[in-house]
């Protein structure tokens, strides 16, 4: 890791507003990078969005014209999930999925950024506590329904429509049993799950933290790793599986022949959320909560034998080395991070909320539909 880190302070903001209009006496965030971190996110041509529920906060991380990292927050209640592409997002909050569009043309500018995000649509699914989003082959988003313990898409009738669960959960119920988390697609469609125990019991999980963790393989219909702590964030990337092993701070792939996960890297913090860029993976790190689930977890022990302390960060990890390369430290009000995503082709982009006019005022009309020509009666027929 390189230093100094450049530092950089974002003032909280109210929900829906830009950064810096929170008023005096607002919650404090210190943001610092590695000196590394601006030519790596350049050369990557990407930018890099991040949600934390603990701060309802979805961060947008990118690079000015003078080639200066910049930092684009909005307010979102307990926002998790996260999709992206370089036109759309998908945003899962406390009660709601939201899908962005965005309203810029390559190579069109809007006060500096190359990318705007509008909330276009908002379905209400109630509080399914969703955690991993993706789009799909079907259309529509595929995600984990975290308290019902299954996967599921959007229905126009319905909160959500169950696609999947475990063999092992008897019904869906607003219970969240397994923890059911992360989740990998494959060609559009689901693949892998991660979950954090097989429990049919209300919370059953939380006693299984430290290694009833499994990672599901959908195709085969069962577990293809057992043993993990706390196991999220399952990812297909260049011809391998990878995944987060979070309750033991590790990175790695998983064997798929011989069922292992094999680590790569130790991050130093409670690991959720990872993206993939080049031969880099980009994975939010969290500084561990002092009780509940984050406790009796081999991370913190191997924090203390090691005498660091967590971080909440968002780690630049190398794929061949193992080295943590680069890293976006968070300082504050913001301690836990969720989901991290990566923008293909954008450089700067930004995203609109709902209590300012922007939202307003930022229209784009779709194209008028072209009518077709009247064609003429063939000649000697009645008019």
């Amino acid at each position: 890791m390189t230093d100094p880190y450049l530092q950089g302070p974002i003032t909280g903001a109210p929900d829906g507003e830009a950064p810096g209009s929170a008023g005096e006496g607002a919650p404090s965030l210190d943001v610092s990078v590695s000196d590394g971190f601006g030519p790596w996110l350049e050369a990557a041509r990407a930018a890099v969005a991040f949600t934390t529920y603990q701060a309802s906060k979805l961060f947008l991380v990118g690079l000015s014209r003078e080639r200066e990292i910049t930092v684009f927050e909005r307010t979102f209640g307990r926002c998790m999930g996260l999709g992206a592409s370089r036109d759309e997002l998908w945003l899962a909050t406390g009660f709601q999925l939201y899908r962005f569009e965005n309203f810029l043309s390559p190579g069109q500018i809007h006060e500096g950024f190359d990318a705007v995000y509008v909330p276009l649509q908002a379905h209400t699914t109630g509080e399914a506590d969703i955690h991993d989003v993706h789009g799909s082959a079907i259309g529509a988003p595929v995600f984990v329904a975290t308290r019902f313990n299954c996967l599921a898409t959007l229905d126009r009738r319905h909160s959500f429509i169950p696609l999947w669960k475990p063999p092992f959960i008897s019904d869906i119920v607003a219970e969240d049993r397994c923890h059911l988390n992360g989740l990998a697609m494959r060609d559009g469609k689901p693949a892998y799950v991660t979950l954090i125990a097989a429990t049919d019991v209300a919370g059953g999980w939380r006693d299984r933290r430290r290694d009833g963790g499994m990672l599901w393989d959908l195709r085969r219909g069962g577990p293809l790793v057992e043993g993990l702590s706390m196991p999220h964030s399952p990812r297909l990337y260049d011809g391998r599986l990878w995944m987060l092993n979070s309750g033991a701070g590790e990175f790695g792939w998983v064997d798929e022949a011989a069922g292992r996960f094999v680590p790569v890297a130790f991050l130093p913090g409670f690991a959720r959320g990872m993206t993939f860029v080049g031969r880099h993976a980009v994975i939010g790190v969290s500084k561990p909560r002092r009780e509940g689930a984050f406790q009796g977890l081999a991370l913190n022990e191997r924090l203390a034998d090691a005498g660091r302390e967590p971080l909440c960060a968002i780690c630049v990890v190398n794929l061949d080395t193992g080295e943590v390369e680069h890293e976006m430290r968070l300082e504050g009000y913001v301690q836990e991070l969720y989901d991290t995503v990566a923008i293909p082709g954008v450089r700067r982009p930004m995203a609109l909320g709902f209590q300012t006019d922007e939202i307003r005022y930022f229209v784009r009309p779709g194209p008028i539909p072209q009518r077709r020509p009247k064609q003429a009666a063939p000649m000697g027929a009645e008019a």
